[in-house]
């Protein structure tokens, strides 16, 4: 059977689900589970979108992004793709690593996602030593709304689903956990009593244009860098880091795939552009030339 296209909206809050194949272990030890957290931040630094939460399970997991105007599946494909070839790669094996597309339902009622969020958090609930202390587990995003544990990987945004629920912190958390509890138990889904006044905890959804034009993108990062340069030309070297990042920011803030990098640079090949959009991402993660140059970027030109 053809596979049922997959509703998008790029503008939407998506409950991920991924799982392994038949029996195999998706996440064999917590260094799995680091490494698939290690790239979900990658690929959020490069595609700019939230994650409200989380939990990583031995066999399966389940994430809930808000795309904040990108595409879910540039978005699902990058993760889960590095993901697989890692797995492989560390336990020398071959053929696919996640059973099939992974599944997407998009949420657009809030008080759908806040129960949502408790569901994912409950899901270590079937391990024994979890079975009263969820918030205890350490690949649930639970602990983090908690304060139990540090967001290590600096991925998760609590003020939005937490803003429903006081506009005191510690209050929010609290009535939040006990939430969780009275739904750990129940079938049907209980609904939220929202507060109707402005929160501290919550914060405010902003879609991102990703319309940006390759002219435009490189006409800024030059400017930006005070180098001006021509991206079609080929073998010249001492423009490699500003064409790195305008491929990068081109993925980015244009939604441009690989196949339309190529065509519009002329005379190169899919593997150089992932390798160059690599390049692009260790430069606005660690020199501090480039640093600021995306958000900037989004000021600048009001796409946000």
């Amino acid at each position: 059977m053809p596979r049922v296209a997959r509703i998008k909206n790029e503008g939407g809050i998506y409950h991920i689900m991924v799982r392994s194949i038949s029996d195999v272990a998706l996440f064999r030890d917590d260094v799995d589970k680091d490494k698939y957290l290690h790239l979900i931040k990658k690929y959020q630094q490069i595609f700019l979108f939230k994650v409200y939460a989380y939990c990583l399970m031995t066999t399966h997991g389940h994430i809930i992004i808000d795309c904040c105007g990108a595409d879910i599946s540039k978005i699902m494909k990058s993760i889960n793709q590095c993901y697989a070839a890692y797995f492989n790669k560390k336990y020398n094996r071959h053929g696919h690593v996640f059973q099939d597309r992974f599944k997407s339902k998009l949420v657009d009622d809030e008080r759908y996602l806040v129960t949502l969020s408790a569901y994912i958090h409950n899901n270590p609930k079937d391990i024994t030593r979890y079975e009263k202390c969820v918030e205890r587990y350490k690949y649930s995003s639970l602990g983090v709304y908690l304060g139990i544990f540090h967001d290590e990987f600096y991925i998760l945004d609590t003020d939005f689903i937490l803003g429903h629920f006081s506009i005191n912190v510690d209050r929010a958390r609290k009535t939040y956990l006990e939430y969780i509890n009275r739904i750990s138990d129940r079938q049907e889904e209980i609904d939220v009593e929202f507060i109707n006044e402005g929160s501290e905890c919550r914060s405010e959804r902003k879609i991102l244009l990703r319309d940006v034009k390759a002219e435009d993108i490189i006409d800024f990062v030059s400017k930006y860098t005070n180098q001006y340069f021509n991206i079609h030309i080929k073998f010249n070297h001492r423009h490699i880091e500003l064409k790195a990042v305008c491929i990068l920011i081109m993925r980015s803030l244009g939604n441009y795939s690989h196949k339309d990098i190529c065509q519009y640079i002329g005379n190169v090949t899919i593997s150089t552009v992932s390798r160059l959009c690599e390049k692009g991402y260790s430069l606005i993660t660690e020199d501090n030339r480039y640093k600021s140059l995306i958000s900037d970027m989004i000021k600048e030109l009001s796409i946000a």
